[in-house]
């Protein structure tokens, strides 16, 4: 169970998030920034980013600005250089990039929006790390937003009923945004070689709006894939930035990819 409080001896870090004007971005985004540490936001829009901001929390665009600095770009058009730029310094690298629920964001391109940023920002990462000449390479959190529909790459998931594997076989090959998730979470979980890129994949169960409150983490999906609890979106940002800063809990969950359900 998780209500962290961050310390007040928190280190300060630099995080770059992208999906930042997304419905759970957007709070990974305010909560960074309400504990006062660096974020570096890639979106096609500032000024959505910032009206977004305001919404969750009046003024909020203003009270941090000088914490906050905005890219305005789609990340895949950016080029290798700009992407290692941003990714230069950071502490962390979050996607909370998704397919926007319309016919053209779910059958229209780019088709592998999540894997092919999630491997390019990866990519920029470790290119940073072997430019280090003479130093220790900085160590990268890398937190990527999946789903409980999407099955840990182990195989340690319990398996689903036959129909549920059925509808996920559905999903998979007839909505592409799926499919991208999986394969962004296959190759996540295929990164072992390199001991200062770590990472995780929070796995929500089903999303809905609501307020901070407590959660928790488990190691694989606890029930059916339909209606065995909910996750607001304000606490999956919660725990995005819970592991960004806790390192304990960071130790616990790097390298798997635990599934957050809301506690009652």
């Amino acid at each position: 169970t998780y209500n962290t409080t961050i310390s007040s001896m928190t280190p300060t870090t630099t995080t770059l998030v992208v999906g930042c004007t997304g419905a759970t971005g957007k709070y990974v985004v305010l909560q960074l920034l309400q504990q006062k540490q660096h974020v570096r936001a890639i979106a096609r829009s500032k000024q959505r980013l910032l009206d977004a901001l305001n919404e969750i929390s009046p003024n909020a665009s203003d009270d941090y600005a000088d914490f906050l600095q905005v890219t305005e770009a789609a990340v895949l058009d950016l080029s290798d250089e700009e992407l290692q730029n941003l990714c230069s310094g950071c502490d962390a690298c979050v996607s909370c990039l998704g397919h926007n629920l319309t016919f053209q964001g779910i059958f229209g391109k780019p088709r592998r929006l999540v894997t092919d940023a999630v491997k390019r920002m990866c990519h920029a990462i470790e290119t940073n790390q072997t430019s280090e000449e003479g130093e220790e390479s900085k160590k990268v959190k890398f937190i990527l937003m999946g789903s409980d529909g999407v099955a840990n790459p182990n195989g340690q998931d319990d398996r689903r009923s036959c129909g549920e594997r059925f509808l996920l076989f559905l999903l998979r090959y007839l909505i592409p945004p799926h499919r991208d998730n999986e394969s962004a979470a296959a190759y996540i979980s295929g990164l072992t070689d390199n001991p200062n890129l770590e990472w995780t994949v929070v796995r929500p169960t089903d999303l809905i709006d609501g307020t901070v409150t407590k959660y928790e983490l488990l190691p694989r999906p606890p029930g059916s894939l339909f209606g065995d609890g909910v996750a607001t979106r304000a606490n999956v940002a919660k725990s995005m930035v819970d592991l960004i800063l806790t390192e304990s809990l960071w130790d616990e969950w790097k390298f798997q990819m635990p599934v957050l359900h809301d506690l009652n």
